[in-house]
């Protein structure tokens, strides 16, 4: 049985979404303010977790830096905070999705769905990848440049595992985005991938104003160009 941990202050969404992820089977833990998270998270082993932005006591983008700090763990972010740049933060801090409210129950159950499974499969693939000089060490959860470790944000990890498991081949942007977050909304667009692949080629280019390895073909999408 899967477990969901919902950060929530909502007593209304928490008994409704509550009721209907458990009728898909899942357990669910829920704390309603930061401190209360931050206690049962040091408790429990999730497989998602669900965080309203807003909560009485913080920010629900503070609690996703902490878990990110000790966890790889998928993270929705639920919020009524559909500003753009509220919506690129929350990606960029280690955020999988990004539900604004209100919302469509299916919709909702579908991306809890869609971002369980591929996180089963992304992890089920080989341990280790390597080209380009770059290694990623699936198991551990650590990229190298050389003998060098290189520090990426959850979204920059999947990227780059992406790119390294499709050697060569173009992937458009609409094929990378469906990967990664099963784009179904607007607001995870070309803009927000471009800013992904300028902060990953800052880590892992020689020389990121002339990327070798994350190549661009235009008018077509990207391609990891294996030199090795």
């Amino acid at each position: 049985m899967k477990r969901i941990f919902f950060v929530e202050d909502d007593l209304s969404l928490i008994n409704g979404l509550s009721f209907a992820m458990k009728k898909q089977g899942y357990e669910v833990d829920v704390s309603r303010t930061s401190l209360e998270a931050e206690q049962l998270w040091m408790d429990g082993k999730y497989d998602l977790v669900i965080l309203d932005v807003s909560l009485p006591d913080g920010s629900g983008y503070d609690l996703c830096r902490k878990i990110r700090q000790t966890s790889k763990v998928p993270i929705i972010f639920l919020t009524a905070a559909d500003e753009e740049t509220d919506i690129i933060m929350g990606l960029d801090i280690g955020g999988d999705d990004y539900i604004t409210k209100p919302f469509k129950l299916a919709v909702f159950l579908s991306r809890v769905h869609a971002l369980l499974r591929r996180s089963e499969n992304f992890y089920l693939s080989d341990a280790e990848l390597n080209s380009n000089g770059i290694t990623v060490q699936r198991l551990k959860h650590e990229v190298y440049k050389g003998s060098r470790q290189i520090d990426l944000t959850a979204n920059e990890y999947k990227l780059l595992c992406l790119f390294m498991e499709n050697p060569n081949i173009v992937l458009s942007a609409e094929q990378i985005l469906s990967k990664l977050w099963d784009c179904e909304e607007n607001y995870i667009d070309n803009s927000t991938l471009t800013v992904y692949i300028r902060r990953l080629r800052t880590k892992i280019e020689d020389d990121p104003s002339n990327p070798q390895k994350i190549v661009t073909i235009r008018r077509m999408g990207y391609k990891w160009n294996v030199t090795e």
